[in-house]
């Protein structure tokens, strides 16, 4: 049997790519080497924000917004909150180059925005505790998505539109052509057009066609305190991400009765995805406690951690192209830790590369030839 599309990765992009196809007709299946949503990718531990007017640049807002868009749909389609509307809160020096652009991006996009001194931002949240000259920038409209669930939706309306699923089937070998073979520890499957969104493992996969792409796995942790429900509960508290001088933390408020939620954005540990991760331990519990002891003095005890593992390419940014070489394959990979709130909108651009062979979204920032 040949297929239209094979899909191999059916984590959070994957799995909505899935949807999109299937629901144009296209015959498609997905492949993954666990059963998602699981908790050895990128896409566990509860929650992601969404945020529109964004830090790492103004190129982005249309692109988030498109999938703020698609998450609403999603909800609608499944009869499911996906999305809660805390707000999040940017938190920095106003000179640093995240806050300037969170700022940039909502003057140009006209977004809501509010702006707060440190004291203004900590009579607003007396949970949080900040140095003098740093700002806060507050969007309303922005929040959590619950990835899990958002996952199970995707999965849900793909297999409902007839896409196939096979769960526990690692792929070990692509060889492209014409026809595309897939090639697994029991079967080889054919397809006219591959989309691979292996997360962290995409660099192993694409290397068995000879071709090297620059995103590294690292290994990164976050964890949950125990948190004073009355300053900290996610309708009195927002989702927050602070731009320190030496360093990047985000998180969430206490979600469901489930604590402080912290993580670490920068840093991290270069690791073989197929290695077990180094479990979570004492150095990883120093570094948040030091930074939520600081900035949310009021918090409890560190409850537990978890680890997960980031795809990175060298400038942060994302790879969304079809290969030069073949292309009938487009590639989705190196989502360096920003990327799971536009996996909405990635299904549907990969929908629209495998369809029509080019996007609504400019795609440009995310080609492979800036690498070169």
């Amino acid at each position: 049997m040949v297929y239209d599309v094979i899909i191999v990765g059916a984590g959070s992009m994957g799995m909505a790519a899935g949807y999109y196809l299937a629901k144009e007709g296209k015959n498609v299946l997905l492949l993954d080497a666990l059963a998602p949503p699981h908790e050895e990718g990128s896409h566990h531990g509860d929650t992601r924000i969404i945020r529109f007017a964004y830090g790492e640049g103004a190129s982005y807002v249309p692109f988030v917004k498109r999938a703020g868009e698609l998450w609403q749909e999603l909800e609608t389609l499944v009869d499911e909150t996906l999305f809660l509307q805390t707000g999040v809160v940017n938190i920095g020096a106003p000179t640093c180059a995240f806050i300037q652009n969170v700022k940039s991006s909502a003057a140009l996009y006209d977004l809501a925005l509010e702006h707060y001194t440190a004291s203004e931002a900590m009579n607003k949240w007396p949970g949080l505790s900040l140095p003098a000259n740093f700002v806060a920038c507050f969007e309303p409209t922005a929040g959590v998505l619950r990835v899990e669930a958002c996952i199970e939706a995707y999965k849900k309306l793909a297999l409902d539109a007839g896409a196939s699923l096979q769960t526990n089937e690692k792929v070990l070998a692509i060889h492209p052509g014409e026809i595309v073979q897939v090639q697994t520890a029991n079967h080889i499957y054919n397809a006219k057009q591959l989309i691979v969104t292996a997360g962290a493992w995409v660099t192993e996969l694409l290397s068995t066609m000879n071709i090297d792409i620059p995103v590294t796995p690292i290994r990164k942790t976050f964890a949950w305190f125990e948190a004073n429900e009355q300053l900290y509960r996610e309708d009195v508290f927002p989702a927050y991400c602070f731009e320190l001088a030496d360093s990047t933390y985000y998180g969430f408020p206490s979600i469901d009765g489930a604590g402080l939620k912290l993580g670490r954005h920068d840093g991290g540990e270069a690791i073989n995805p197929n290695d077990l991760l180094r479990p979570f331990d004492e150095s990883d519990t120093v570094d948040l406690q030091h930074f939520i002891h600081e900035f949310m003095p009021q918090h409890g005890a560190i409850k537990y951690g978890k680890t997960c593992k980031y795809s990175m390419t060298p400038d942060e940014d994302f790879i969304i192209d079809l290969l030069p070489e073949h292309q009938n394959i487009v590639i989705a990979a190196g989502f360096s830790g920003h990327g799971f709130k536009f996996s909405s909108a990635v299904g549907e651009v990969l929908s629209d590369l495998i369809i029509e062979g080019k996007s609504k979204q400019d795609l440009s920032p995310f080609q492979l030839n800036r690498f070169q």
